[in-house]
């Protein structure tokens, strides 16, 4: 009973708790959390990195990530500017959810498939 009064405020479709749950669970802000770990990188790692991100949807995402206080974006005085990322206290805190959610996700991964497969032919066969 008490975990439900816990969750009640991301229930809330305008919510604050709800808009952060939706900008740190869509696919790419996932990856990019990962993908930062424990040490600042730079936009051309992180691009190289998270396969199948473009610029434009990497430079979002790290906005939106910097917007939330997940990520904070250092720029460094030189000739290029040099700019890395890196996740704030609470980015390294989201990360061990994160973490434990990308393997979560590769142990079972073999099972989600067959589940879908299963799922998909019994659907065909009801049309």
């Amino acid at each position: 009973m008490g975990n439900e009064a816990n969750l009640e405020p991301m229930l809330r479709a305008n919510g604050i708790a709800r808009q952060v749950i939706d900008h740190i669970g869509d696919k790419w802000s996932l990856l990019v959390i990962a993908a930062l770990g424990y040490e600042a990188q730079r936009f051309s790692r992180l691009k190289a990195r998270i396969e199948g991100i473009n610029q434009r949807m990497l430079t979002r995402t790290l906005r939106a990530l910097e917007r939330d206080g997940i990520v904070e974006r250092n720029v460094y005085p030189t000739s290029p500017p040099r700019v890395e990322y890196v996740l704030t206290r609470i980015g390294r805190d989201l990360s061990v959810t994160v973490t434990g959610l990308c393997e979560w996700a590769r142990r079972n991964l073999d099972e989600v498939e067959a589940s879908q497969r299963l799922f998909d032919e019994r659907s065909a066969k009801e049309m």
